[in-house]
């Protein structure tokens, strides 16, 4: 990591690390193996476990569309990631190409050093996520949205994937709203008016379009996949279906049967026999340890409320760990070499921790500028 740190305790208090603490293990998050801060120089490097690449480095230059099963089956994945971040209190903020990664039919989220705690208190940071993926309501407002970003996020990947390119390449926040017009359509003018009450750096005098719609441009998608495409990258946040909803649109459902006979085969008859029992049983956890509120007929999470659940922390302190995620087992350490280091955090974003921090002091080598004399 590029920032200089002066202390463990500012190590732990990184979001990234807080967050993966309290999302791990998950078949569909990225796993940190080991935190090496080295004390003499300040230097600090998350270990992850190895992955292939990342889903823009697969579709890059391709010539021929991905097979339809397999984007299934790496959406599935996607999704059942963001509901189990999305469960536990976080969103993500940054869902773009770059921080999905596969290995060979496996997918991962990774990537947290952007994300924030549900119900943190509202305004957020206006400039984040990647400008393609943001969501109307991040480009419009001055930092009021929610982790219904995320969704939107995912709808502007599932895209991609199908199309092998950006659905909306704006060169600017401005373009990017009319490029997003362009497709989807103005939308109605009271929502206009009620993102109007929080933004203040936009005009939003827009020209009334149709939109072309996205079915012109994917004519060999299904119709499911259309359907719950349009459903993800819906204009107004409120109306946007949360993860769990999507998880049960039509689109999934041979892949979410198929997922549930697999884990009823693995656990046994008294296991996890069923999807919604099972997430069920989750939600109530988290009521009891993180502070969420009974399970909603909607299964979002609850409304945002910053008395329910403490935000991730902005400069210190540390969050409630789960059952059992306390410390890092002593098998999760990755042999040298068979790890990626992470190197791409922004200092500014504090947060929660995972595997316990490994002080290098003694082993990690310093850095040796180039041209220098060893």
């Amino acid at each position: 990591m590029k920032n200089h740190f002066d202390s463990v305790e500012q190590v732990n208090r990184l979001r990234e690390i807080q967050a993966l603490r309290r999302l791990s293990p998950h078949a569909n998050i990225i796993k940190l193996h080991e935190v090496l801060y080295d004390r003499s120089t300040g230097r600090l490097a998350l270990v992850f476990e190895l992955m292939e690449m990342n889903i823009y480095e697969l579709i890059r230059g391709r010539r021929q569309y991905l097979a339809e099963d397999k984007v299934l089956h790496y959406m599935y994945q996607l999704m059942k990631g963001i509901d189990h971040m999305h469960r536990n209190g976080i969103f993500h903020r940054d869902i773009k190409p770059e921080n999905i990664l596969i290995l060979n039919d496996a997918l991962k989220l990774a990537d947290f050093g952007s994300c924030r705690g549900i119900y943190s208190k509202q305004p957020f940071t206006e400039y984040i996520s990647t400008r393609w993926y943001r969501a109307p309501e991040c480009l419009l407002t001055d930092g009021y949205y929610n982790y219904k970003m995320d969704i939107w996020g995912v709808g502007c990947v599932f895209f991609e994937n199908m199309s092998l390119y950006p659905l909306f390449p704006g060169n600017n926040e401005l373009d990017q709203i009319h490029k997003i017009h362009n497709i989807m359509g103005t939308p109605p003018t009271d929502l206009l008016n009620r993102l109007k009450k929080h933004g203040t750096h936009m005009d939003f005098d827009f020209p009334v379009k149709q939109g072309t719609g996205i079915t012109k441009l994917l004519p060999h998608a299904s119709p499911d996949a259309l359907d719950l495409m349009m459903k993800l990258l819906t204009y107004n946040p409120d109306e946007r279906p949360s993860a769990k909803l999507a998880l049960r649109h039509a689109y999934f459902k041979e892949i979410r049967e198929l997922d549930k006979r697999l884990r009823k085969q693995k656990a046994g008859s008294a296991g996890a026999d069923d999807d919604d029992d099972a997430e069920s049983q989750a939600t109530t956890m988290q009521g009891t340890v993180g502070g969420f509120g009974g399970r909603q007929e909607d299964d979002t999470p609850p409304p945002m409320d910053s008395s329910k659940l403490p935000p991730l922390p902005q400069g210190g302190g540390s969050l409630p760990a789960l059952p059992g995620h306390g410390k890092a087992s002593t098998s999760s350490t990755m042999p040298a070499g068979n790890a990626s280091v992470s190197q791409a955090m922004k200092g500014s974003h504090a947060s929660v921790g995972l595997p316990k921090v490994r002080d290098e002091a003694k082993t990690l080598p310093k850095l040796v500028p180039l041209g220098a004399k060893k």
